[in-house]
C-alpha cells in the first residue's frame, strides 16, 4: 500500500474500488443475461460495449506501467485480478488490450500465483 496522503495512495484507493464499484456491473450482467439464452440476445451488444469500455480504460491506465500503481505490486493489483479465458490473450470484438494482457502475464508469472494454482486455490470469478 502506498503511503497515505500521496497521489499513489489516491490511485490505489481508486483501483481498489474500481473492480467492484464500476467494472463488475457489466461482467455480472453478462453472466446473468447469458443464462437467458436467446431471450437475452438483444442485451448482448450493449453489455459487450460496456465491457469493452471498461477493458479499454483499464488497458490505457496500464500503459507504461508494470502494475496499477507504477512498478510495484499492491493490493490494487490483487483486487483487479482477472483471468485469461483458456490461457489466451485478451481481445474482444472491439479490439486488443495489450497492456492488460502484459499485466496478466506478469501476474501469472509471479511465484505466489504459481503456488496458488498448484494448491488448487485459483478460483476465478469468470471464465
Amino acid at each position: 500500500m502506498p503511503a497515505m496522503g500521496t497521489a499513489d495512495y489516491e490511485a490505489y484507493n481508486e483501483w481498489l474500488h474500481y473492480s467492484e464499484g464500476s467494472a463488475m456491473l457489466p461482467l455480472m450482467l453478462n453472466l446473468y443475461v447469458s443464462r437467458l439464452k436467446e431471450a437475452g440476445a438483444p442485451l448482448h451488444p450493449r453489455i459487450d460495449s460496456e465491457i469493452a469500455n471498461h477493458l479499454g480504460y483499464v488497458d490505457s491506465a496500464l500503459k507504461g506501467r508494470e502494475y496499477f500503481i507504477g512498478n510495484t505490486l499492491t493490493g490494487a493489483d490483487i483486487q483487479m485480478k482477472l483471468r485469461r479465458r483458456n490461457g489466451q490473450g485478451l481481445s474482444t470484438s472491439s479490439g486488443s488490450y495489450s497492456n492488460l494482457g502484459a499485466w496478466l502475464t506478469r501476474m501469472h508469472a509471479r511465484p505466489a500465483f504459481q503456488r496458488l494454482g498448484r494448491k488448487g486455490r485459483h478460483l476465478p470469478l469468470a471464465k
